[in-house]
């Protein structure tokens, strides 16, 4: 990946601001709502049916994922979060509603449609191994009157938000008809918009403050000939996209953002432990969005995202991270930092 300086750190007294302010942000998040579900067992031997191993189920829980997951971190910060997406009328949807109630968040902004599945992913898990995951979904983009009621709703959401967060998994939510109703309303409260994008209408986001791919999606995105470790290829990438800044996730290389100025900044991941990274990116959405909701440059809100997603991949499963958490490792990576200095290491 290109090569560029690395991001000077946050002062201890400006991120501590900055955290105090997030608390008080309203932050609207569209997107697909999904529902992650886990059978969690042991296995001894195989089927005799077939040769796969037969697990004896003693725990079942369920979390949310996607959209809702970076609406459950937004929360987590201390933020009010009003989620915009669909549902069906379902056993699933039926979960979704008592575990958005259990993170303190609405569900009156989520559209419920009938005879349309919620989206679910059922993970079975035996002696902490993922054996299958089984995928229900309908991927049709939402249409007629139903996306007529979803704009609706997304504009009411809108009335007094500080933020907008696009959340893109491709399972329906995001049409261009709401993506462009969405960026219209933040245009019109002139409040940053953050995107986190999947393949489909990956083009359609002009003007966002943040647009938050990973190196997949973007190579996919700009196609083979495109040579990303290029530095002119990546404020290329930014200019073809018309947004404000690129922020690339780069898993365990951090992140590296591509601000409007052509200029390009390396933060390089804090992650001490990696135990699961499920939900991560989610993780950044939500924090660099709610940053900049509080008035953060966008390096700042890099850097916070940066910190909750170190924190987040140190936990099983979808996780959420607290302020008090991204607080500590700040002092801890500055207390590195001074250590390296004294050494004369940097």
């Amino acid at each position: 990946m290109s090569r560029a300086p690395l991001a000077p750190p946050i002062p201890r007294d400006r991120l501590t601001a900055l955290l105090e302010r997030m608390r008080t942000r309203r932050i609207v998040v569209v997107g697909d709502v999904m529902l992650d579900r886990y059978l969690i067992g042991d296995t001894e031997r195989l089927s005799p049916e077939a040769p796969v191993p037969v697990v004896m189920v003693h725990e079942r829980k369920s979390a949310l994922g996607g959209a809702a997951n970076v609406a459950t971190n937004v929360s987590a910060i201390g933020a009010r979060c009003r989620l915009v997406g669909v549902i069906g009328d379902d056993q699933e949807g039926g979960l979704v509603k008592q575990e958005l109630a259990s993170h303190q968040l609405e569900d009156r902004f989520i559209l419920e449609v009938a005879g349309r599945p919620t989206t679910s992913k059922t993970r079975v898990v035996a002696r902490s191994q993922q054996v299958v995951r089984i995928d229900e979904e309908v991927t049709a983009p939402v249409s007629g009157p139903d996306l007529e009621r979803l704009i609706a709703i997304l504009h009411e959401a809108m009335a007094d938000a500080d933020a907008l967060l696009l959340e893109d998994y491709n399972k329906g939510v995001l049409t261009p008809e709401v993506i462009k109703g969405a960026m219209d309303a933040a245009r019109r409260r002139a409040v940053p918009v953050v995107v986190d994008p999947k393949f489909r209408y990956f083009f359609d986001y002009t003007g966002a403050s943040v647009f938050k791919p990973n190196r997949r999606e973007l190579e996919h995105a700009m196609g083979a000939t495109m040579d990303l470790e290029h530095p002119d290829a990546l404020r290329s990438a930014r200019e073809r996209l018309k947004v404000d800044n690129l922020l690339l996730t780069l898993s365990a290389e951090g992140m590296l953002l591509v601000a409007k100025d052509g200029s390009m900044t390396h933060i390089p991941s804090l992650a001490r432990e990696v135990y699961d990274v499920s939900g991560a990116g989610d993780t950044v959405t939500a924090w660099v969005g709610t940053a900049l909701a509080a008035g953060a440059t966008v390096l700042e809100a890099a850097h916070l995202g940066n910190y909750a997603a170190g924190i987040e991949v140190g936990k099983s499963g979808v996780a959420t991270v607290s302020p008090e958490e991204v607080l500590k490792v700040h002092e801890e990576s500055h207390d590195q930092i001074g250590r390296l200095r004294r050494g004369g290491l940097i």
